[in-house]
């Protein structure tokens, strides 16, 4: 049989979309840990199988013709149920899924991940998890770096997800000791803010975002003086004195060690926070995320319930559980 009439191959497309994807034979080859040789030679073949040229090779980067433009489309949604397939077979067959990535927000990870995982390592056959800031697990999901993920953004936007939410937490303020005040109206933030510097968390953060929009609507003044990007490093800022700054119970357990040193104080008549979901591709991994939504919440009730108990008593009544509790799902800073 001639090139020209042999069936496509699936390890072929996947170069193509290497290729394709990164403009660039080099870029392409060490994304699938190939050498350019090989690549390049593989889309020569592909070229001549399809009798068309693929890219305009001088050009850089590489630019992709009418026909490549179309192959990317279609070789994305064919490599994408290949993998579907894999998975369903294999998860039929063994009744474990195979190869899975999931994604956890670092609060998460910090609080309930070892419980967690814990629960899904006999679930897959191999088991990779990646921590990090919400703004891109959206989309790392739908790119397929991601299987699964924990995050604070529902990821509305998606088409072909799937999600359930997990639990909803209320925002929390932080002083250091010396200040005496455990309830926060509007008004009293405001003479707060007037007299102590606030700490900022990553504006780059979806919790940062939120926690500015709330700022906003009660129209209280904080200058930017200070911005750190990890929870306990938030949490040891205000133990040390060096202001106030606006949480959540989870992240405040992920700043434990320094919760000792700092006065929790509760919004009054605010409601502000923000919602936990769990997030995956429709179709795909159907047991194994019913599973991780159950292995979720048990790390929840059986880790961070505790801990807030021990930490800051008071606010595990802050934690709301299941899908019934996503008042904090679209509006988070609703006041």
């Amino acid at each position: 049989m001639s090139a020209r009439y042999k069936h496509l191959d699936l390890a072929t497309l996947e170069v193509f979309v290497a290729v394709a994807e990164e403009r660039s034979m080099s870029a392409g080859a060490s994304r699938l840990g190939m050498t350019q040789s090989a690549v390049s030679q593989s889309m020569r073949q592909l070229e001549e199988q399809l009798g068309a040229v693929l890219f305009d090779r001088k050009r850089r980067p590489l630019q992709m013709t009418a026909a490549a433009v179309l192959l990317l489309n279609k070789s994305k949604a064919l490599l994408a149920e290949s993998a579907q397939i894999r998975s369903q077979v294999l998860e039929a067959n063994l009744g474990i899924s195979p190869q899975v990535t999931i994604g956890l927000v670092d609060s998460f990870a910090a609080t309930c991940g070892p419980t967690f995982i814990k629960r899904l390592l006999d679930k897959t056959l191999r088991l990779a998890v990646r921590t990090g800031l919400t703004p891109f697990q959206g989309e790392q999901l739908m790119a397929r770096e991601f299987d699964i993920v924990v995050t604070t953004d529902a990821c509305e936007w998606l088409e072909g997800k799937v999600d359930r939410c997990l639990f909803s937490e209320s925002f929390i303020l932080l002083t250091s000791k010396s200040i005496k005040t455990t309830r926060y109206s509007r008004e009293a933030m405001h003479k707060l803010a007037a007299s102590t510097p606030f700490i900022r968390f990553n504006s780059q953060s979806h919790l940062g975002a939120q926690v500015e929009t709330l700022l906003r609507r009660l129209g209280v003044k904080a200058p930017l003086r200070l911005e750190v990007d990890t929870a306990d490093t938030l949490v040891a800022m205000v133990a040390a004195g060096l202001g106030w700054a606006i949480t959540t119970p989870s992240c405040l357990v992920q700043g434990m060690q320094h919760a000792s040193m700092v006065r929790v104080g509760m919004l009054d008549n605010i409601h502000a926070g923000r919602s936990i979901y769990l997030v995956g591709r429709d179709g795909e991994h159907g047991k194994l995320f019913d599973e991780s939504y159950d292995a979720a919440v048990h790390a929840v009730r059986e880790t961070l319930l505790p801990a807030l108990e021990r930490v800051a008593p008071g606010t595990e009544k802050l934690i709301v559980m299941g899908e019934g509790s996503t008042a904090f799902g679209v509006r988070p800073d609703r006041v």
